[in-house]
């Protein structure tokens, strides 16, 4: 089993080759699709036989990827509310995403 840890937007995923991703919104990438694009962060890698895991990451790795598109996540709704005082307040949210496909990990 071939997979790596990568960190973007705050956050860290596991991937694996041919996996499809939603990552946090990549301002560069925006509205652009079929673009390859390289992953630095990579904190920890995995072959099958060997882990290496990075101090914070690991030197010479990369983990490469394709661009699907961008995109919003379902509607948050957030609300607060406090009885006998007639306070409501509702709000929403749509999280922007960048959906990647992972090809290759080295």
């Amino acid at each position: 089993m071939n997979f790596a840890v990568i960190a973007t937007g705050g956050k860290q995923y596991k991937v694996e080759q041919g996996s499809v991703l939603r990552v946090e919104k990549l301002d560069k990438l925006s509205g652009v699709k079929d673009r390859k694009i390289t992953f630095d962060k990579v904190l920890l890698t995995d072959d099958g036989k060997t882990t290496t895991v990075g101090t914070p990451h690991v030197s010479g790795a990369k983990v490469s990827a394709t661009v699907l598109g961008d995109g919003r996540h379902k509607k948050v709704l957030v609300v607060k509310y406090q009885p006998k005082s007639r306070y409501y307040k509702k709000n929403g949210h749509r999280q922007p995403f960048t959906e990647v496909k992972i090809d290759s990990i080295g």
